[in-house]
């Protein structure tokens, strides 16, 4: 397993090259390859993962109950993985070379002590596959815009498939306490778990009639539709062409043009006074770099007295320092520019740069993971409707594997969602 003899580069069978560069090319890599067969059956034993070679026999003896990776090339395969790490994992996951009858146990598994994947004296060796953010995705206002659109903007229809009726693309908070083992959440409890969501964190900004809002990262309108209803007065910013269309049209619909504007417009141009700013999971988007700004914005825009609210998934910190200024899959393909903070990145950024001190702080990650794995089961339940849409194989593993990669992410603890309260030190 470990020996690659084919020494070309060749494009794999049935992905598009012009769309997938990275996806199509198997890269060669022989000596990599063979460190990275040694890792595998190490990752094997250390993790109970059982690796399934073409024919369904084990790599290493393991317990048939074991969460499976099955390889198709497993070549290729290995040549992935030496030449780009996680990335290549990744590609090799969209190309076909693996796949898993339980994706998700497979990578809660691999998730639950990340720093073990390297052997131990050997950490060196990540500075050997480790690449670096093109400059081109870096969360600059030159870039924003282009990295939002690369996400959101890819179709209105494809995540009317798999989010529910609210629109919503954020973490749901379900009615009971799921990291107590409560009862799964179920399809038809997602739009209010959603509202829930909403005006937990609108309360905490103290929404209410009268009061100017502030959101930063419209979504498809729905958190400026329910501060509308309360009487609120809203101004709504986002990047995304697809989604102020749709956020305007279902503000007209609803009647409610009058007290909440969508506008296209990037968070540094925000202008006027606000008693509540508010934003779900738009910080993630921001990029480290940038905290500096996106705080002296929120304290620019807040009116005296006034309250900003957050929601923001978030990683331990020492993990988010590790992974600063790494290129992973997720910034590659899913959402450029991004860096997921830690609460304590988030709230040292906004003493430093701005009069906003951490006031309150909320965490709900097991609802995060709920809330994935039924957009997950809606999603590859409508393989055939994505299709019909223009969206390829490749394109759908992908989107199953970022969905899943984070689920497991939340199921594991490896990361958290929040609700964080941002007052002056005056107005508390």
């Amino acid at each position: 397993m470990t020996s690659v003899a084919d020494p070309t580069t060749a494009p794999l069978r049935g992905v598009d090259p012009a769309r997938w560069p990275d996806v199509a090319r198997v890269p060669v890599a022989p000596l990599r390859a063979a460190v990275a067969a040694k890792l595998l059956v190490r990752l094997s034993r250390r993790f109970g993962v059982r690796v399934e070679l073409p024919g369904g026999h084990p790599l290493v003896a393991a317990p048939t109950t074991a969460p499976v990776l099955r390889l198709h090339r497993p070549q290729d395969f290995l040549r992935r993985i030496g030449a780009a790490g996680l990335i290549g994992f990744g590609e090799s996951y969209q190309a076909g070379d693996w796949d898993s009858p339980d994706l998700v146990a497979l990578l809660t598994a691999l998730a639950v002590d990340p720093a073990a994947w390297v052997p131990p004296g050997t950490a060196w060796l990540r500075r050997l596959y480790v690449q670096r953010p093109p400059a081109t995705e870096r969360g600059g206002a030159q870039h924003t815009r282009r990295n939002i659109q690369r996400h959101y903007d890819l179709s209105n229809e494809l995540f009317a498939l798999f989010l529910d009726r609210t629109m919503s693309y954020s973490s749901a908070l379900f009615p009971t306490d799921l990291a107590s083992g409560a009862p799964l959440a179920d399809w038809d409890g997602l739009p209010g778990a959603q509202h829930r969501k909403i005006d937990r964190l609108l309360d905490l900004a103290r929404v209410g009639p009268g009061r100017t809002v502030l959101e930063i990262g419209t979504g498809w309108g729905e958190l400026a539709l329910r501060a509308a209803r309360r009487g609120a007065r809203v101004v709504s910013l986002t990047l995304s062409a697809e989604q102020l269309d749709l956020a305007r049209r279902r503000i007209a619909e609803a009647g409610l043009a009058d007290r909440a504007e969508v506008r296209l417009c990037d968070y540094r141009s925000a202008e006027g006074s606000y008693d509540a700013v508010v934003s779900v999971e738009m910080v993630e988007a921001v990029g480290r770099p940038y905290w500096p700004a996106y705080f002296a914005t929120l304290d620019r825009v807040l009116a005296p007295g006034g309250r900003v609210a957050l929601q923001s998934i978030t990683m331990p910190h020492q993990r988010m320092l590790a992974t600063t200024d790494t290129y992973t899959w997720i910034l590659k393909y899913i959402f450029p520019g991004g860096q997921i903070p830690s609460t304590e990145g988030l709230a040292q950024a906004a003493a430093r740069h701005s009069g906003l001190r951490l006031t309150a702080d909320r965490g709900y990650g097991a609802h995060y993971a709920e809330t994935l794995r039924l957009w997950r089961e809606r999603f590859t339940a409508r393989a055939e409707e994505v299709a019909a849409l223009g969206f390829d194989p490749v394109f759908q593993r992908m989107w199953e594997l970022y969905l899943a990669y984070s689920e497991a992410g939340f199921r594991t603890g490896y990361l958290d969602v929040r609700q964080l309260l941002l007052t002056r030190e005056g107005d508390r």
